[in-house]
C-alpha cells in the first residue's frame, strides 16, 4: 500500500459454540462472519469517502476471522437496507489475515469480543501497526457496540445502517 494512503478494515467475527481458541469469539451462538455488520460498514463508508472527494486517499475492505462464508454475498437483508439508501456493494466476503495487521492503519470491530480477539491475534503478528478499536467508540450516540442482526429483522440492519453512518462520519473527519 502506498504510503500516502490510510487504510481501514472493518471486521466481524465468526462465532464458535461455548468455545474461544483463539480468533473466535465465545458467544453460544453460530453466526456467519462478514455477511451482515462489517460490509455495511465497508460500504457506509466508502459512500461517505466519495461523497467527500477523499476515497483515493484510502484502502476499504471488510472481513471475518472464519472462512465459513468465504466468497459469499452479504446478507440479503444487509444489500435491501443497502440499496434503500442507494448504495450498491459487489463485496464478497474474506478471512482476515495476518498481513492485514501489517498493512491495515485502521481495524474497525463490532463488539468488545472481536475487539478481545484481533488484539490477541494483533499480538501475535510481528510489526502490527494496525489500529484496532471498536467501530462503535465513533458513535456521537455513545452505542459502543454494533449488535448482530443475523438473527433478527428488516429493522435491525437498519439499525446497523443508521450506526454505521454515525460512527464512520465521525471516523472520516477525524482521520480525513
Amino acid at each position: 500500500m502506498a504510503s500516502s494512503r490510510k487504510s481501514v478494515l472493518f471486521v466481524c467475527l465468526g462465532t464458535v459454540v461455548f468455545e474461544n481458541t483463539g480468533l473466535f469469539c465465545s458467544t453460544g451462538t453460530s453466526v456467519p462472519g462478514n455477511i451482515c455488520r462489517s460490509p455495511i460498514a465497508e460500504a457506509v463508508f466508502k459512500k461517505m469517502a466519495t461523497d467527500a472527494s477523499v476515497v483515493d486517499k484510502w484502502v476499504i475492505d471488510s472481513g471475518a476471522t472464519s472462512d465459513w462464508n468465504t466468497g459469499s454475498s452479504p446478507d440479503a437483508r444487509g444489500l435491501a437496507c443497502l440499496r434503500k439508501h442507494g448504495i450498491e456493494t459487489k463485496h464478497r466476503a474474506r478471512q482476515v489475515t495476518k498481513e492485514d495487521f501489517l498493512t491495515f492503519d485502521y481495524i474497525l470491530c463490532m463488539d468488545e469480543s472481536n475487539l478481545s480477539d484481533l488484539k490477541k491475534k494483533a499480538n501475535s503478528v510481528k510489526n502490527s501497526k494496525a489500529k484496532i478499536e471498536l467501530l462503535g467508540s465513533y458513535d456521537p450516540e455513545k452505542q459502543l457496540i454494533i449488535k448482530d442482526p443475523y438473527y433478527g429483522h428488516e429493522e435491525d440492519f437498519e439499525n446497523v445502517y443508521q450506526q454505521c453512518v454515525r460512527c464512520c462520519k465521525v471516523f472520516l473527519e477525524r482521520n480525513s
